[in-house]
């Protein structure tokens, strides 16, 4: 009796939890309801099982509990019995795939009129690319993949000249209009997840999957990365950002097509870069060696992309504006000197031609600690600290120490990593949480300081 006592507790208590329970589906972003029905339908059908299959128990425990004198009958076949739970057990389980098929029969049909953009997946970070002018998406290539064309555009492709390249892991979709996601990995195995839309897609490497939506609802919805691709996994996130069509135009706009890259890649004047240098060498120095009592890092030896990058976040307000952030706060009025782009080249190609030398060790730290700790750092740094453009990790090896110390307590701490407009800086900000304490970054800056280029 207790036995069959608590069996009816678990089914009240499960059918309670799941009707109760605050944790459900997020609100519905998008045309796949269907989505959403087949899962209830799953829920109604395993739940009466679920609740007939322990009452079934309960029953049994109550009414062929033991008695005295009482001899059970052994009776090891029953064709009837047996009929019925395979012929209820086909149904429920019919009952369960039909729905989902049709719905992945849809799935699979992209409308007519349904807008194609790519998704670009890699460890760990989300890039995309849009038709130009001429609706048509030029080829792409895994052999031409460089720091120079990182979505590997095929150069004499005349269809993806004007195609639009965002490197951000946020992109913008119109509201109301299908659209058509082309996947592409460029690495390991990912996962395109929006779990408002209710619709998700593995991105392959060597082939182009896709998914289709109707992006139902304005909002900033979380893009998620749902297969496990590395250490890094858990900070590959980005933004999908739903808005009008008019708002969605004025965003695509803004951003660059392949031909402009090209000609930013082509790089800058060193010439034109060194007379607008001259108000960097006030801090920075001369030959950009740095200067600690001036807060201003080493800047020679310094991946050039990731110059740019950290000047047009200066520039842009991505950095320098938090409150906290002393240093970074003197840092963006000089970017705003830069008047544009072309300047931001220029004097990043100047810095190039500057000698390189390793900069000064400061930090005390165990660098044999610092070591096993930066076995997770290499992963995107590289294991000799030297950058990877691919995952977008700067050069660390060689570079200011204690600059290394006071971005590292930056990220931890929020101070830096956590703008809207810092694509990249949220992913560093989560991996700083490995690191327990102050001691723990002066461990492992140390290590990298035995890494000297």
């Amino acid at each position: 009796m207790p036995m069959a006592i608590v069996l009816v507790v678990l089914i009240v208590g499960s059918v309670l939890f799941h009707f109760l329970s605050p944790w459900y589906f997020t609100p519905i972003a998008s045309n796949w309801g269907a989505m959403d029905d087949t899962i209830t339908i799953t829920f109604w059908i395993t739940g009466s099982v679920f609740v007939a299959v322990n009452l079934f128990m309960a029953y049994c425990v109550v009414r062929y509990r033991q008695r005295k004198g009482s001899k059970a009958a052994y009776e090891p076949e029953n064709k009837k019995l047996e009929s019925w739970l395979v012929g209820l057990s086909s149904l429920g389980i019919a009952a369960m795939l039909a729905p989902g098929l049709f719905v992945w029969a849809k799935v699979v049909d992209v409308p007519q009129d349904a807008a194609v953009f790519e998704v670009v997946g890699q460890q760990w970070h989300w890039a995309y690319r849009f038709p130009g002018k001429d609706g048509r998406l030029g080829t792409v290539d895994a052999r031409h993949v460089s720091d120079q064309n990182p979505f590997g555009m095929n150069p004499g492709d005349p269809d993806g000249r004007d195609d639009v390249l965002v490197s951000s892991p946020e992109v913008h979709l119109p509201l109301g209009k299908p659209v058509k996601a082309l996947l592409r990995g460029k690495d390991v195995l990912h996962n395109f997840a929006v779990p408002q839309f209710r619709v998700k897609m593995d991105l392959v490497p060597g082939l182009v999957s896709y998914i289709w939506f109707t992006p139902t609802r304005v909002g900033k919805f979380d893009l998620l990365c749902n297969e496990l691709c590395g250490v890094g996994h858990f900070v590959m996130r980005g933004k999908v950002v739903v808005e009008e069509e008019q708002a969605f135009q004025a965003w695509l706009s803004s951003q660059p097509t392949f031909a402009q890259m090209q000609a930013q890649a082509a790089g800058g004047s060193a010439g034109a870069g060194k007379a607008l240098y001259a108000v960097c060498a006030g801090c920075h120095g001369a030959q950009a060696e740095g200067n600690p009592a001036l807060h201003a890092p080493k800047l020679s030896g310094q991946n050039d992309w990731y110059l740019t990058r950290q000047l047009k976040n200066f520039k842009q307000g991505a950095r320098g504006t938090h409150d906290k952030d002393v240093f970074g706060k003197t840092m963006a009025p000089m970017a705003a000197t830069l008047a544009d782009d072309a300047a931001i080249a220029n004097v990043v190609a100047y810095i190039g031609t500057l000698p390189v030398k390793p900069a000064p060790a400061t930090v005390e730290g165990r660098a044999g600690k610092g070591q096993r700790d930066y076995v997770t750092c290499a992963v995107c740094h590289g294991p000799g600290g030297r950058g990877l453009w691919s995952t977008n990790a700067p050069t660390l090896a060689g570079m200011s120490d204690w600059y290394l110390v006071t971005q590292l307590k930056n990220f931890k701490h929020g101070i830096r990593g956590t703008h809207a407009k810092d694509g990249y800086g949220p992913q560093m900000a989560s991996m700083t949480g490995m690191l327990t304490d102050d001691q723990a970054i002066d461990d492992i800056v140390a290590y990298i300081n035995t890494l000297r280029r």
